[in-house]
């Protein structure tokens, strides 16, 4: 189940990030291309109406912010400032790790119950009754973004989703750092992948000094100068 959950996790990331690109490219050649006088070309580019693409990438991107943070506690991809921490006895910085971790689980959790209450009372509400065929009664259905007029509530519902995520994420890494004291780690220069076959393929090759040199590099390796 967890394995299933960081591959979805990965996929929406993924999914998101090159839907942005793509709608951001079109926008973009959508836009210089209206403005030459190409005949019957311009007048359906003009007709085309693309107001909508910069207010789907910001909230695509809004998107991307909240599961890429729960990505980075997974990963630990997270810059912090752990100097003090490491200067301090080995029972104490355990501790303070701890103490950190379970920070991080309480203030996501209290921010994805504060993004629930205000996702549920701006028209989740509504339309979860609407779908059981509950009676709605004086429900109001909830405001519409202005250019996709999509329901608020569903735009909004990243940060209770993306905080519990990252909440979730933060529990997880205090039970493996409890059972084995190892902590997410990621190296910058590290490339997934990359095994020790193929580094062994990636490393220099020496090549032996051609005969003709070999006694000028017996002068040099004996003092004997240049």
């Amino acid at each position: 189940m967890v394995k299933v959950l960081d591959h979805l996790e990965e996929w929406i990331i993924t999914f998101l990030m090159g839907a942005a690109t793509l709608v951001i490219f079109f926008s973009v050649i959508h836009r210089y291309l209206a403005g030459f006088p190409i005949p019957g070309v311009q007048d359906w580019l003009l007709s085309l109406n693309v107001s909508w693409a910069q207010e789907l990438c910001i909230y695509m991107f809004v998107w991307i912010a909240k599961f890429g943070a729960a990505y980075g506690v997974r990963t630990g991809i997270h810059v912090g400032v752990d100097v003090l921490v490491n200067r301090l006895p080995p029972t104490w910085r355990q501790k303070s790790i701890l103490l950190g971790l379970f920070g991080g689980a309480l203030f996501t959790g209290v921010i994805g119950t504060v993004g629930l209450k205000f996702v549920w009372e701006n028209g989740m509400h509504y339309a979860v009754f609407n779908a059981l065929g509950m009676p709605i009664g004086d429900l109001p259905p909830g405001p519409t973004t202005p250019d996709l007029e999509w329901p608020t509530w569903f735009v909004y519902s990243a940060v209770p989703l993306g905080s519990y995520l990252m909440c979730f994420r933060f529990l997880q890494t205090v039970v493996r750092y409890i059972s084995t004291g190892e902590l997410p780690h990621h190296e910058p220069a590290q490339v997934e992948g990359l095994d020790d076959q193929d580094e062994e393929i990636l490393a220099p090759v020496e090549v032996p000094a051609s005969r003709e040199f070999e006694p000028m590099l017996k002068r040099v390796a004996s003092g004997g100068g240049q």
